[in-house]
């Protein structure tokens, strides 16, 4: 594998912030959406690159309803690693346990992000499950808390 250039892939359940971490780490990141009454929601995916120590990241956005699921296959191709990005203000929802279930039996490094940590519903515990065996840092995708350091040390500890 050439570990000059990455390819890790964001999954996650609806509204669970994959989009906004995405954009939290390169705020000129491409974004395909459909307008959803008050929400816009990706149909799609989203890009966004950075770079860590000399490496360049390409991140893969997925669209976290049901019906995208032939998406998410494409865009796992060929994948590095990957990042579900959980909602720790609702409780744990099938999609997550489906993704990070189909993560772990393929050997894929990945991570369990804990978003929305700094909303006053967050309960990271919930989470316990699937987080406790991986790395999964506690961020806020809105804020942009811990976004950058996480998604470093993820590099860091499998690349």
């Amino acid at each position: 594998m050439d570990r000059s250039r990455l390819k890790i892939v964001i999954f996650g359940a609806y509204n669970a912030g994959k989009s906004t971490f995405i954009r939290a780490i390169d705020p000129e990141s491409h974004h395909i959406e459909a307008n959803n009454c008050e929400i816009s929601t990706t149909v799609g995916l989203d890009f966004g690159r950075t770079v860590i120590d000399n490496q360049k990241i390409y991140l893969f956005g997925t669209p976290g309803q049901d019906r995208f699921e032939f998406v998410r296959d494409i865009l796992s191709r060929g994948m590095d690693g990957a990042i579900v990005v959980a909602d720790t203000t609702r409780e744990l929802d099938d999609l997550t346990r489906q993704i990070c279930r189909m993560l772990s039996s393929s050997g894929c490094p990945y991570a369990v992000f804990l978003n929305k940590c700094d909303h006053p519903e967050s309960c990271p515990g919930r989470y316990g499950a699937i987080a406790e065996s991986v790395y999964s840092p506690e961020i806020s995708a809105v804020t942009g808390t811990n976004t950058s350091e996480a998604l470093r040390e993820f590099v860091a500890l499998h690349f």
